[in-house]
Protein backbone atom coordinates (compact mmCIF):
# COMPACT_ATOMS: atom_id res chain seq x y z
CA UNK A 1 0.00 0.00 0.00
CA UNK A 2 1.71 3.20 -1.38
CA UNK A 3 1.71 5.99 1.34
CA UNK A 4 -0.79 7.86 -0.33
CA UNK A 5 -3.50 5.20 0.59
CA UNK A 6 -5.06 4.39 3.45
CA UNK A 7 -7.64 2.60 5.22
CA UNK A 8 -10.36 3.49 7.51
CA UNK A 9 -13.45 2.84 9.51
CA UNK A 10 -15.60 4.06 6.05
CA UNK A 11 -13.27 2.31 3.75
CA UNK A 12 -10.47 3.00 1.28
CA UNK A 13 -8.79 6.41 0.63
CA UNK A 14 -6.55 7.74 -1.46
CA UNK A 15 -4.46 11.23 -2.20
CA UNK A 16 -5.36 12.52 -5.50
CA UNK A 17 -4.19 15.09 -7.37
CA UNK A 18 -8.22 16.52 -9.73
CA UNK A 19 -7.72 16.49 -12.92
CA UNK A 20 -9.83 18.00 -15.31
CA UNK A 21 -14.27 17.86 -15.25
CA UNK A 22 -15.99 15.19 -16.51
CA UNK A 23 -19.37 15.02 -17.97
CA UNK A 24 -21.73 13.73 -15.04
CA UNK A 25 -20.57 15.64 -12.27
CA UNK A 26 -16.94 14.34 -11.43
CA UNK A 27 -13.55 15.12 -12.04
CA UNK A 28 -11.34 12.53 -13.84
CA UNK A 29 -7.79 11.73 -11.05
CA UNK A 30 -5.16 8.61 -11.27
CA UNK A 31 -3.80 6.55 -8.99
CA UNK A 32 -1.27 4.10 -9.93
CA UNK A 33 -2.20 3.53 -13.46
CA UNK A 34 -5.96 3.44 -12.89
CA UNK A 35 -8.67 6.41 -13.64
CA UNK A 36 -10.37 7.60 -10.52
CA UNK A 37 -13.84 9.81 -10.79
CA UNK A 38 -13.86 12.22 -8.49
CA UNK A 39 -17.22 14.01 -6.75
CA UNK A 40 -16.86 17.04 -4.93
CA UNK A 41 -13.43 18.27 -5.96
CA UNK A 42 -12.12 21.09 -8.41
CA UNK A 43 -9.28 20.55 -11.08
CA UNK A 44 -5.89 21.35 -9.64
CA UNK A 45 -6.90 20.64 -6.11
CA UNK A 46 -4.90 17.74 -3.77
CA UNK A 47 -7.25 15.98 -2.20
CA UNK A 48 -7.94 12.86 -0.39
CA UNK A 49 -10.74 10.70 -1.46
CA UNK A 50 -12.68 8.09 0.49
CA UNK A 51 -13.61 4.95 -2.80
CA UNK A 52 -17.40 4.55 -3.30
CA UNK A 53 -16.68 2.11 -6.01
CA UNK A 54 -13.68 0.18 -6.42
CA UNK A 55 -13.24 -3.35 -7.35
CA UNK A 56 -9.87 -4.95 -8.07
CA UNK A 57 -10.72 -5.40 -11.75
CA UNK A 58 -12.41 -2.45 -12.61
CA UNK A 59 -11.14 -0.05 -15.62
CA UNK A 60 -11.92 3.07 -13.18
CA UNK A 61 -12.81 3.24 -9.60
CA UNK A 62 -14.78 6.21 -8.20
CA UNK A 63 -14.65 7.77 -5.13
CA UNK A 64 -15.72 11.07 -2.69
CA UNK A 65 -13.76 14.14 -1.36
CA UNK A 66 -13.21 13.94 2.42
CA UNK A 67 -10.19 16.32 2.41
CA UNK A 68 -8.77 18.78 0.66
CA UNK A 69 -5.13 19.49 0.88
CA UNK A 70 -4.77 21.44 -1.52
CA UNK A 71 -7.33 23.82 -2.32
CA UNK A 72 -8.66 25.69 -5.40
CA UNK A 73 -9.38 29.42 -5.04
CA UNK A 74 -13.06 28.58 -6.58
CA UNK A 75 -13.29 26.22 -3.39
CA UNK A 76 -16.78 27.97 -0.89
CA UNK A 77 -18.25 26.88 1.87
CA UNK A 78 -20.84 23.75 1.01
CA UNK A 79 -24.47 26.02 1.35
CA UNK A 80 -26.27 22.94 2.28
CA UNK A 81 -24.69 20.38 5.29
CA UNK A 82 -25.93 17.21 4.02
CA UNK A 83 -24.80 17.55 0.87
CA UNK A 84 -21.25 18.52 2.39
CA UNK A 85 -18.94 15.66 1.31
CA UNK A 86 -16.20 16.14 3.78
CA UNK A 87 -18.83 16.93 6.60
CA UNK A 88 -20.94 14.01 5.57
CA UNK A 89 -18.22 11.13 5.23
CA UNK A 90 -16.99 12.33 9.05
CA UNK A 91 -19.73 11.64 10.41
CA UNK A 92 -19.98 8.37 8.57
CA UNK A 93 -22.36 8.53 6.05
CA UNK A 94 -22.24 9.63 2.19
CA UNK A 95 -23.65 13.37 1.12
CA UNK A 96 -26.79 13.40 -0.22
CA UNK A 97 -26.92 13.66 -4.39
CA UNK A 98 -28.70 16.56 -5.93
CA UNK A 99 -25.70 19.57 -4.81
CA UNK A 100 -22.83 18.16 -5.84
CA UNK A 101 -21.03 21.54 -7.35
CA UNK A 102 -22.32 23.31 -4.55
CA UNK A 103 -18.32 23.49 -2.76
CA UNK A 104 -17.67 25.36 -6.03
CA UNK A 105 -18.54 29.33 -6.84
CA UNK A 106 -21.22 29.61 -9.78
CA UNK A 107 -18.69 31.09 -11.64
CA UNK A 108 -16.85 28.44 -11.93
CA UNK A 109 -19.69 26.00 -11.72
CA UNK A 110 -20.72 27.58 -15.12
CA UNK A 111 -16.63 27.50 -16.55
CA UNK A 112 -16.54 23.74 -15.66
CA UNK A 113 -20.31 23.37 -17.37
CA UNK A 114 -18.82 25.14 -20.68
CA UNK A 115 -15.98 23.11 -20.93
CA UNK A 116 -17.85 19.46 -20.84
CA UNK A 117 -20.21 20.88 -23.36
CA UNK A 118 -17.15 21.67 -25.55
CA UNK A 119 -15.61 18.67 -25.14
CA UNK A 120 -18.48 16.89 -25.83
CA UNK A 121 -19.41 18.52 -29.03
CA UNK A 122 -15.64 17.58 -30.01
CA UNK A 123 -15.30 14.40 -29.35
CA UNK A 124 -18.87 13.31 -30.39
CA UNK A 125 -19.87 15.96 -33.15
CA UNK A 126 -16.45 17.27 -34.39
CA UNK A 127 -17.38 20.44 -33.56
CA UNK A 128 -15.13 23.45 -32.38
CA UNK A 129 -17.37 25.44 -29.33
CA UNK A 130 -16.48 26.85 -26.22
CA UNK A 131 -20.04 28.47 -25.49
CA UNK A 132 -21.02 30.71 -22.45
CA UNK A 133 -23.32 29.02 -20.21
CA UNK A 134 -25.75 31.89 -19.21
CA UNK A 135 -27.27 32.68 -15.50
CA UNK A 136 -30.73 32.99 -16.06
CA UNK A 137 -33.30 34.98 -13.61
CA UNK A 138 -32.16 37.01 -10.71
CA UNK A 139 -28.50 35.62 -11.14
CA UNK A 140 -28.49 36.93 -14.75
CA UNK A 141 -28.89 40.35 -13.97
CA UNK A 142 -26.85 40.56 -10.83
CA UNK A 143 -23.18 41.43 -9.91
CA UNK A 144 -20.11 39.31 -9.03
CA UNK A 145 -18.81 39.22 -5.47
CA UNK A 146 -16.11 38.17 -3.88
CA UNK A 147 -16.44 34.63 -3.91
CA UNK A 148 -17.03 34.81 -7.62
CA UNK A 149 -20.70 34.02 -6.94
CA UNK A 150 -23.25 36.45 -9.30
CA UNK A 151 -26.17 38.39 -7.92
CA UNK A 152 -27.02 40.65 -4.68
CA UNK A 153 -29.42 39.62 -2.47
CA UNK A 154 -32.48 37.00 -2.72
CA UNK A 155 -35.94 39.73 -3.51
CA UNK A 156 -39.12 38.19 -3.17
CA UNK A 157 -41.96 37.91 -6.07
CA UNK A 158 -44.93 38.76 -6.74
CA UNK A 159 -46.49 35.01 -5.61
CA UNK A 160 -44.22 35.89 -1.80
CA UNK A 161 -41.78 33.07 -3.22
CA UNK A 162 -37.68 34.27 -2.93
CA UNK A 163 -35.69 34.22 -6.05
CA UNK A 164 -32.46 32.75 -5.73
CA UNK A 165 -30.69 36.43 -6.08
CA UNK A 166 -27.56 35.23 -7.57
CA UNK A 167 -26.78 32.61 -4.96
CA UNK A 168 -28.20 29.67 -6.92
CA UNK A 169 -30.88 28.30 -4.17
CA UNK A 170 -34.45 28.60 -4.20
CA UNK A 171 -35.14 27.83 -7.69
CA UNK A 172 -36.44 24.42 -7.82
CA UNK A 173 -40.47 24.07 -8.22
CA UNK A 174 -40.08 19.78 -8.24
CA UNK A 175 -38.44 18.06 -6.15
CA UNK A 176 -38.22 14.21 -5.53
CA UNK A 177 -37.40 12.42 -2.00
CA UNK A 178 -37.02 9.32 -0.85
CA UNK A 179 -38.20 7.39 2.81
CA UNK A 180 -35.94 6.42 5.35
CA UNK A 181 -37.04 3.09 7.24
CA UNK A 182 -38.28 4.28 10.11
CA UNK A 183 -40.70 6.88 8.06
CA UNK A 184 -39.25 10.45 7.73
CA UNK A 185 -38.25 12.53 4.65
CA UNK A 186 -35.12 11.85 2.75
CA UNK A 187 -32.55 12.23 -0.27
CA UNK A 188 -30.36 9.35 -2.04
CA UNK A 189 -26.85 9.23 -2.04
CA UNK A 190 -25.32 9.51 -5.02
CA UNK A 191 -25.50 5.76 -7.13
CA UNK A 192 -27.03 3.80 -3.77
CA UNK A 193 -30.41 2.58 -2.62
CA UNK A 194 -29.39 4.36 1.31
CA UNK A 195 -31.71 7.06 1.69
CA UNK A 196 -30.43 10.16 4.35
CA UNK A 197 -33.19 12.28 6.21
CA UNK A 198 -33.16 15.81 5.26
CA UNK A 199 -34.38 18.54 7.12
CA UNK A 200 -33.95 21.20 4.17
CA UNK A 201 -34.16 21.45 0.11
CA UNK A 202 -32.13 24.53 -0.49
CA UNK A 203 -32.31 24.32 -3.99
CA UNK A 204 -36.26 24.28 -3.86
CA UNK A 205 -38.74 27.35 -3.76
CA UNK A 206 -40.23 28.65 -0.66
CA UNK A 207 -43.55 26.79 -1.61
CA UNK A 208 -41.65 22.93 -1.58
CA UNK A 209 -39.73 23.88 1.96
CA UNK A 210 -43.35 25.53 3.61
CA UNK A 211 -44.79 21.64 3.56
CA UNK A 212 -42.23 20.78 6.41
CA UNK A 213 -42.96 17.57 4.57
CA UNK A 214 -39.52 16.21 7.36
CA UNK A 215 -41.87 16.72 10.20
CA UNK A 216 -44.34 14.67 8.51
CA UNK A 217 -44.82 10.51 9.51
CA UNK A 218 -44.39 9.21 6.41
CA UNK A 219 -44.72 5.42 7.14
CA UNK A 220 -46.77 3.10 4.41
CA UNK A 221 -44.97 5.33 1.90
CA UNK A 222 -41.76 4.46 -0.46
CA UNK A 223 -41.40 7.64 -2.59
CA UNK A 224 -42.96 11.28 -2.40
CA UNK A 225 -43.27 13.79 -5.23
CA UNK A 226 -43.33 17.44 -4.59
CA UNK A 227 -44.59 20.36 -7.31
CA UNK A 228 -45.25 23.87 -6.27
CA UNK A 229 -45.70 25.81 -9.24
CA UNK A 230 -43.65 29.22 -9.36
CA UNK A 231 -47.05 30.94 -9.85
CA UNK A 232 -47.62 30.66 -6.67
CA UNK A 233 -51.07 28.66 -7.31
CA UNK A 234 -51.58 25.56 -5.31
CA UNK A 235 -49.24 22.85 -5.03
CA UNK A 236 -49.35 19.43 -5.18
CA UNK A 237 -47.98 16.16 -2.94
CA UNK A 238 -46.95 13.16 -4.50
CA UNK A 239 -47.41 9.89 -2.03
CA UNK A 240 -46.07 6.36 -3.82
CA UNK A 241 -47.08 3.66 -0.95
CA UNK A 242 -45.19 0.83 -0.07
CA UNK A 243 -47.09 -2.53 -1.09
CA UNK A 244 -49.45 -3.18 1.40
CA UNK A 245 -50.64 0.53 2.42
CA UNK A 246 -53.69 1.29 3.62
CA UNK A 247 -56.39 3.75 3.37
CA UNK A 248 -56.02 4.48 7.06
CA UNK A 249 -52.46 5.24 6.93
CA UNK A 250 -52.67 7.35 3.81
CA UNK A 251 -55.51 9.40 5.78
CA UNK A 252 -53.06 9.75 8.81
CA UNK A 253 -50.27 11.05 6.73
CA UNK A 254 -52.87 13.43 4.48
CA UNK A 255 -53.94 14.55 8.15
CA UNK A 256 -50.90 16.02 9.00
CA UNK A 257 -50.27 18.03 5.71
CA UNK A 258 -51.54 21.64 5.14
CA UNK A 259 -55.63 21.79 3.99
CA UNK A 260 -54.66 24.08 0.88
CA UNK A 261 -52.24 21.50 -0.56
CA UNK A 262 -53.50 18.86 -2.76
CA UNK A 263 -52.78 15.27 -2.28
CA UNK A 264 -52.58 12.13 -4.70
CA UNK A 265 -51.50 8.61 -4.24
CA UNK A 266 -49.27 7.39 -7.35
CA UNK A 267 -48.40 4.43 -9.03
CA UNK A 268 -44.86 5.26 -10.69
CA UNK A 269 -44.63 2.01 -12.61
CA UNK A 270 -48.04 2.46 -14.17
CA UNK A 271 -48.13 6.43 -13.72
CA UNK A 272 -51.11 6.78 -12.38
CA UNK A 273 -52.45 9.29 -9.56
CA UNK A 274 -55.58 9.07 -7.45
CA UNK A 275 -57.12 11.82 -5.79
CA UNK A 276 -56.89 11.90 -2.19
CA UNK A 277 -56.92 15.45 -1.79
CA UNK A 278 -57.79 18.59 -4.47
CA UNK A 279 -56.91 17.69 -7.71
CA UNK A 280 -54.39 15.94 -9.34
CA UNK A 281 -52.65 18.66 -11.57
CA UNK A 282 -51.04 21.59 -10.82
CA UNK A 283 -51.17 24.75 -12.83
CA UNK A 284 -48.37 26.31 -13.94
CA UNK A 285 -47.68 29.73 -16.03
CA UNK A 286 -45.43 30.98 -18.67
CA UNK A 287 -45.50 33.19 -22.00
CA UNK A 288 -48.53 34.39 -21.89
CA UNK A 289 -50.24 30.76 -21.23
CA UNK A 290 -51.31 29.08 -18.42
CA UNK A 291 -51.00 25.50 -18.15
CA UNK A 292 -52.83 22.17 -16.62
CA UNK A 293 -49.87 19.69 -15.74
CA UNK A 294 -50.56 16.16 -14.66
CA UNK A 295 -48.40 15.92 -11.06
CA UNK A 296 -46.64 12.90 -12.95
CA UNK A 297 -46.39 14.97 -16.00
CA UNK A 298 -42.93 16.74 -17.37
CA UNK A 299 -42.55 20.52 -16.60
CA UNK A 300 -39.10 22.31 -16.48
CA UNK A 301 -37.89 22.21 -12.97
CA UNK A 302 -36.39 25.54 -12.62
CA UNK A 303 -38.79 28.91 -11.62
CA UNK A 304 -36.68 30.66 -14.49
CA UNK A 305 -36.55 27.38 -17.10
CA UNK A 306 -40.20 27.56 -19.14
CA UNK A 307 -40.00 31.64 -20.25
CA UNK A 308 -35.93 31.38 -20.81
CA UNK A 309 -36.22 28.53 -22.97
CA UNK A 310 -39.28 29.57 -25.01
CA UNK A 311 -37.82 33.07 -25.43
CA UNK A 312 -34.21 31.30 -26.92
CA UNK A 313 -36.38 29.17 -29.51
CA UNK A 314 -38.68 31.52 -30.82
CA UNK A 315 -35.61 34.43 -30.99
CA UNK A 316 -33.74 31.60 -33.20
CA UNK A 317 -36.62 30.21 -35.57
CA UNK A 318 -38.18 34.05 -35.40
CA UNK A 319 -34.80 35.83 -36.30
CA UNK A 320 -34.11 33.07 -38.96
CA UNK A 321 -37.56 33.98 -40.39
CA UNK A 322 -38.65 30.43 -39.98
CA UNK A 323 -41.46 31.52 -37.62
CA UNK A 324 -44.04 33.94 -39.28
CA UNK A 325 -47.54 33.75 -39.50
CA UNK A 326 -49.18 31.17 -42.24
CA UNK A 327 -45.95 28.72 -41.10
CA UNK A 328 -46.20 24.91 -40.63
CA UNK A 329 -44.76 23.83 -37.46
CA UNK A 330 -44.45 21.03 -35.37
CA UNK A 331 -43.63 20.69 -31.54
CA UNK A 332 -41.95 17.03 -30.69
CA UNK A 333 -41.96 15.76 -26.85
CA UNK A 334 -44.20 18.14 -26.67
CA UNK A 335 -45.32 17.45 -22.84
CA UNK A 336 -47.80 19.72 -21.81
CA UNK A 337 -47.47 22.40 -24.71
CA UNK A 338 -45.19 24.74 -22.96
CA UNK A 339 -43.63 25.43 -27.05
CA UNK A 340 -46.74 24.45 -28.41
CA UNK A 341 -48.97 27.68 -27.52
CA UNK A 342 -46.33 30.24 -28.31
CA UNK A 343 -45.50 29.06 -31.52
CA UNK A 344 -49.48 28.79 -32.28
CA UNK A 345 -49.87 32.74 -31.46
CA UNK A 346 -46.49 33.33 -33.83
CA UNK A 347 -48.22 31.16 -36.83
CA UNK A 348 -51.71 32.29 -36.16
CA UNK A 349 -54.59 30.45 -37.20
CA UNK A 350 -53.63 30.58 -40.83
CA UNK A 351 -50.60 28.56 -39.80
CA UNK A 352 -50.53 24.91 -38.35
CA UNK A 353 -48.80 22.77 -35.68
CA UNK A 354 -48.35 19.83 -34.66
CA UNK A 355 -47.86 18.79 -31.39
CA UNK A 356 -46.32 14.85 -30.30
CA UNK A 357 -46.39 13.81 -26.97
CA UNK A 358 -45.77 10.51 -26.08
CA UNK A 359 -47.21 9.96 -22.13
CA UNK A 360 -50.85 9.72 -22.48
CA UNK A 361 -51.56 11.96 -19.37
CA UNK A 362 -49.30 14.74 -20.59
CA UNK A 363 -50.91 14.83 -23.75
CA UNK A 364 -54.22 15.15 -22.90
CA UNK A 365 -52.81 17.60 -20.66
CA UNK A 366 -51.87 19.42 -23.60
CA UNK A 367 -55.17 18.89 -25.68
CA UNK A 368 -56.96 21.04 -22.80
CA UNK A 369 -54.33 23.36 -22.51
CA UNK A 370 -54.22 24.01 -26.62
CA UNK A 371 -58.29 23.79 -26.66
CA UNK A 372 -58.90 27.03 -28.05
CA UNK A 373 -55.86 27.41 -30.75
CA UNK A 374 -57.51 25.69 -33.74
CA UNK A 375 -54.55 25.39 -35.70
CA UNK A 376 -53.07 22.85 -33.16
CA UNK A 377 -53.42 19.36 -34.03
CA UNK A 378 -52.56 17.20 -30.90
CA UNK A 379 -51.66 13.74 -31.53
CA UNK A 380 -50.46 11.14 -28.66
CA UNK A 381 -47.76 8.92 -29.63
CA UNK A 382 -43.95 8.66 -30.29
CA UNK A 383 -42.52 10.65 -32.62
CA UNK A 384 -40.89 8.07 -34.90
CA UNK A 385 -43.99 6.76 -35.62
CA UNK A 386 -46.06 9.72 -36.07
CA UNK A 387 -43.63 11.14 -38.40
CA UNK A 388 -43.99 7.75 -40.44
CA UNK A 389 -47.99 7.72 -40.62
CA UNK A 390 -48.35 11.51 -40.86
CA UNK A 391 -45.52 12.23 -43.38
CA UNK A 392 -45.62 16.22 -44.12
CA UNK A 393 -43.16 19.10 -44.73
CA UNK A 394 -42.56 21.96 -42.43
CA UNK A 395 -41.07 25.16 -42.45
CA UNK A 396 -39.54 24.64 -39.01
CA UNK A 397 -39.32 22.05 -36.15
CA UNK A 398 -39.42 21.86 -32.19
CA UNK A 399 -37.51 19.54 -30.82
CA UNK A 400 -37.07 18.82 -27.37
CA UNK A 401 -36.34 14.85 -26.06
CA UNK A 402 -35.78 13.14 -22.91
CA UNK A 403 -32.05 12.76 -21.85
CA UNK A 404 -31.50 9.97 -23.54
CA UNK A 405 -32.07 12.46 -26.79
CA UNK A 406 -33.30 11.82 -29.79
CA UNK A 407 -31.41 9.21 -31.62
CA UNK A 408 -30.16 8.56 -35.13
CA UNK A 409 -33.23 6.82 -36.43
CA UNK A 410 -35.33 10.16 -35.43
CA UNK A 411 -33.04 12.85 -36.78
CA UNK A 412 -33.26 10.72 -40.08
CA UNK A 413 -36.46 11.23 -39.93
CA UNK A 414 -36.56 15.00 -38.97
CA UNK A 415 -34.08 15.25 -42.07
CA UNK A 416 -36.34 13.83 -44.30
CA UNK A 417 -39.25 15.66 -43.96
CA UNK A 418 -37.26 18.15 -45.40
CA UNK A 419 -38.01 21.59 -42.61
CA UNK A 420 -36.30 24.81 -43.19
CA UNK A 421 -34.97 25.12 -39.49
CA UNK A 422 -34.94 22.90 -35.98
CA UNK A 423 -34.37 24.03 -32.64
CA UNK A 424 -33.58 21.54 -30.96
CA UNK A 425 -34.21 22.01 -26.75
CA UNK A 426 -31.48 19.84 -24.55
CA UNK A 427 -30.75 18.76 -20.95
CA UNK A 428 -27.82 16.42 -21.54
CA UNK A 429 -24.75 17.29 -23.21
CA UNK A 430 -23.60 13.89 -24.37
CA UNK A 431 -26.95 13.08 -26.14
CA UNK A 432 -27.40 16.66 -27.73
CA UNK A 433 -23.70 16.25 -29.32
CA UNK A 434 -24.15 13.18 -31.00
CA UNK A 435 -27.14 14.17 -32.28
CA UNK A 436 -25.12 16.97 -33.67
CA UNK A 437 -23.20 14.61 -34.91
CA UNK A 438 -25.86 12.51 -36.80
CA UNK A 439 -27.30 15.80 -38.57
CA UNK A 440 -24.27 16.65 -39.17
CA UNK A 441 -23.66 13.42 -41.71
CA UNK A 442 -26.79 14.29 -42.62
CA UNK A 443 -25.99 17.70 -44.40
CA UNK A 444 -27.24 20.07 -41.68
CA UNK A 445 -24.98 22.42 -39.59
CA UNK A 446 -25.28 24.35 -36.29
CA UNK A 447 -26.12 27.49 -36.87
CA UNK A 448 -26.74 28.58 -33.60
CA UNK A 449 -26.51 27.32 -29.67
CA UNK A 450 -26.83 29.10 -26.23
CA UNK A 451 -26.61 27.21 -22.81
CA UNK A 452 -28.32 28.03 -19.61
CA UNK A 453 -27.49 27.32 -16.01
CA UNK A 454 -30.78 25.71 -15.35
CA UNK A 455 -29.41 23.58 -12.31
CA UNK A 456 -27.13 25.50 -10.54
CA UNK A 457 -25.00 23.34 -7.94
CA UNK A 458 -25.60 20.34 -10.26
CA UNK A 459 -23.66 19.19 -13.06
CA UNK A 460 -26.71 19.49 -14.83
CA UNK A 461 -27.00 22.26 -18.16
CA UNK A 462 -29.62 23.26 -20.83
CA UNK A 463 -28.79 23.97 -24.66
CA UNK A 464 -30.89 25.11 -27.28
CA UNK A 465 -29.75 25.21 -30.87
CA UNK A 466 -30.52 25.89 -34.00
CA UNK A 467 -30.21 23.58 -36.84
CA UNK A 468 -30.17 24.38 -40.43
CA UNK A 469 -29.69 22.63 -43.85
CA UNK A 470 -25.91 22.84 -45.01
CA UNK A 471 -25.55 25.13 -47.90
Amino acid sequence: MSPDTQTTSTGLELVVDVGPVAHGGHCVARHEGRVVFVRHGIPGERVRVRLTDAEEKAKFWRGDVVEVLDASPDRVPHFWRTADSAGSWAHGRPPVGGAELGHISLRRQRSLKSEVLAEQLRRLAAVELSPEVEAVGEAKAGTTDSAGTTGSAATTDSAGTKNDGGTGLGWRTRASFGVTGSGRLGMHAHRSDQVIPVQEMPLAIDGINALRLWDVDLQGIERVEVAAPANGSRPLVLLAPAPGTRAKRLNSILSQLPADVSVASYDPLKNESLQLRGRTWVQESAAGHDYRVTGAGFWQIHRDAPETLVGAVTEFLHDGGFLEPGAAVADLYAGAGLFTAPLADAVGETGSVLSVEGAPGTSRDARKNLHGAPQVEIVQGKVERVLRQRPRQFDALVLDPPRAGAGKAVVSQLIDSNPRAIAYVSCDPSSFARDIGYFQQGGWQLSGLRAFDLYPHTHHLETVALLTPRG
